[in-house]
């Protein structure tokens, strides 16, 4: 089966059926004969050659800094609804928080002439400022805040600001467990709300009182086992994640600690383990989800209209108050 058999079964012309394919304008009669044999024959055109002629693959990569996470599901959730509505497929590609696995993804989906790509970022390098300047496809970042890109990104700092200021009323003895503060939004934006709020409440906070952690449980739960070693008398705990704050609360209870009458513990992101938990966990709700639709949304008008209006969009949030704190 070729163009020419489908455009004598539609009673169409071949030109006709080209632009149908290469999705140019068809009439509404035209286009329901075509469509109409199409699916009565099977008839699929080869990807290659459509390719060779629109320039256009239909394929966007997808670069996701770890797959084992609530938060980043429900972005690739978002993305993939609205890429599949619009006939656009994903490539997905994992990291494994390796800075240099995503510049290597940055170049092979370019290579591999993806229409654009969408980037969940964690640590932007030079480096990868540099290679986004090169790249030829349009781009969008989600879950950081650029000026040279289009984004779609969280309010981590306000976030965080007005979680710390509810939780800190009934707390004296104040402990942080944070990542890595080249982290632009979870390391340093909510580092800073936490440190304001601590500042305008005229609470006392040192540097004895930080830990610094991977993004994991385990490591939530060896920075909180230090801080005690170190600080006993700890009553409150903030960690700038839920994955972090799990790995806390276990400490936490092993040691003997009852929460939330001895150490108030919250964290952020609302996942699901953090309305799971006993006592279920104090937390910020990010719209994720919505964090996902909005980047490909952006992604697609700049693919559609040819032209790359950078777009910056800040999403909103909730603090969640449950059990864990008093």
């Amino acid at each position: 089966m070729n163009i020419n058999e489908i455009a004598n079964l539609a009673g169409v012309s071949r030109a006709t059926v080209s632009r149908y394919l290469n999705e140019g304008y068809v009439s509404q009669e035209k286009r329901e004969k075509i469509q109409k044999v199409i699916e009565q024959t099977g008839y699929r055109p080869l990807a290659q050659a459509q390719t060779m002629r629109t320039r256009k693959t239909h394929l966007v990569g997808v670069i996701i800094p770890k797959i084992n996470s609530d938060s980043i599901s429900l972005i690739v959730k978002g993305i993939t609804k609205v890429l599949s509505e619009e006939g656009y497929q994903m490539l997905l590609a994992n990291t494994d928080n390796n800075e240099k696995e995503e510049l290597r993804y940055l170049n092979i989906f370019q290579r591999h002439q993806v229409d654009g790509i969408l980037l969940l970022g964690t640590i932007l390098t030079r480096e990868h400022q540099a290679e986004l300047k090169k790249l030829k496809v349009p781009l969008v970042l989600l879950g950081q805040e650029v000026k040279q890109n289009s984004c779609v990104y969280h309010d981590d700092y306000n976030a965080m600001k007005d979680l710390t200021e509810q939780v800190i009323k009934k707390g004296t003895r104040i402990g942080y467990i944070g990542v890595t503060k080249q982290d632009a939004a979870v390391g340093r934006q909510r580092y800073l709300g936490f440190l304001n709020a601590m500042g305008e409440q005229k609470k006392e906070f040192d540097e004895s009182w930080y830990g610094e952690a991977l993004f994991d449980a385990e490591s939530g739960y060896e920075r909180t086992g230090e801080l005690l070693e170190q600080h006993p008398d700890l009553d409150t705990l903030i960690c700038a994640t839920d994955t972090i704050a799990i790995g806390a609360m276990r400490c936490l209870k092993e040691r003997g600690r009852h929460i939330p009458k001895e150490v108030q513990l919250a964290g952020m992101g609302a996942s699901r383990m953090s309305e799971i938990c006993e006592p279920h966990l104090t937390t910020v709700q990010y719209y994720y989800e919505e964090c996902g639709e909005e980047g490909a949304r952006i992604l697609l008008s700049q693919l559609q209209d040819g032209q790359e209006l950078r777009r910056q969009m800040k999403l909103s949030y909730d603090v969640l108050i449950r059990e864990s704190v008093r």
